[in-house]
This record gives structure tokens, C-alpha cells and sequence, in this order.
């Protein structure tokens, strides 16, 4: 019996991770709503921005900057070259957590401060404060990510 090759979208191409589903914007909606609720006077809260990570860059699903003021009248570079504070990751079904943890480590090495693995299915997330190195939180927990000194309760995330 033969199996069905998945092919990849000009999405999944351009950005090497799968296509998000309606759990992901969900969630990654809910994310960047209650960060920017809490923290738009410290942070710039900005999605799917690509990052000039080796070998080939790297596109999270949301970052975290310290505040800019948004400039409309230039135009600003298809790839940052300058890391984010944060970096946050929603895993997919078909995405490993191997892989989520050497995404972030290449984050790591970019001069991310922090990552967070956000895994829908159990409605948790890992913050990353250095590599290999993570705190756990899920359900009603309080977000505390010991870097930047966010709080994020996970039932506005989850919900």
C-alpha cells in the first residue's frame, strides 16, 4: 500500500514549518492581544516577522522587541538582523518537540533572551530562559518569565 506524500505549500516553503491550523491563530492571536494588553508601553509585539537566523533565517510565530515607535514612512528590512527579546513558538501536530527545542536553540545562539514553546494540545507552555534550560507552565498557571519579568496568566492563552 502506498502512502500519500504531503506536499509542501508555498507557505511551508517559504517559512520551513507547517501551515497553521485554527488552534494556532487562535492561540497566537490571544498571545500577541494579552501581551500588548499588559506590556505596549515596554514591548513591541509583532507576528511572523523573519529573523536572519543561520543558515537560511527563521520566521517565529511571535516575537517580542523592546518598544519602538513604529516609523510608517520608511520601509523596514524583509529579515531583522538584530534578535528579538523573545521569540515564541506554537508547535503543530506535526512539529517534534526535538525540533521545537532546536529551533529555539538556534534562537538561543541569535541572542534571543528567552523562547517559549507553546504546546496547544495540553495547553502549556515551556519558557526558555537559556538552552536546555526551561520552566513549565499549563492550565490556569501564571506565565513568569524570569528574563523580562512578563507575568501572562495561560487561561487568557488557552481560551
Amino acid at each position: 500500500m502506498e502512502t500519500a506524500v504531503h506536499q509542501l505549500s508555498q507557505y511551508e516553503l517559504e517559512r520551513g514549518k507547517p501551515m497553521p491550523n485554527t488552534t494556532h491563530s487562535i492561540i497566537q492571536s490571544n498571545l500577541i492581544v494579552a501581551l500588548k494588553n499588559l506590556y505596549k508601553q515596554q514591548y513591541r509585539i509583532l507576528s511572523e516577522l523573519t529573523l536572519d537566523t543561520p543558515p537560511n533565517g527563521s520566521t517565529p510565530d511571535v516575537v517580542i522587541y523592546p518598544y519602538f515607535d513604529a516609523d510608517f514612512t520608511i520601509e523596514y528590512p524583509a529579515r531583522r538582523s538584530d534578535p528579538p527579546l523573545v521569540t515564541i513558538e506554537i508547535q503543530s501536530p506535526s512539529q517534534s518537540l526535538d525540533e521545537m527545542i532546536d529551533k529555539a536553540n538556534i534562537y538561543f545562539e541569535f541572542g534571543v533572551k528567552s523562547c517559549w514553546i507553546v504546546q496547544p494540545r495540553i495547553k502549556a507552555i515551556f519558557v526558555f530562559d537559556q538552552p536546555n534550560h526551561y520552566h513549565f507552565f499549563h492550565y490556569d498557571d501564571i506565565l513568569r518569565d524570569p528574563n523580562l519579568n512578563i507575568e501572562l496568566p495561560l487561561s487568557t492563552i488557552f481560551e
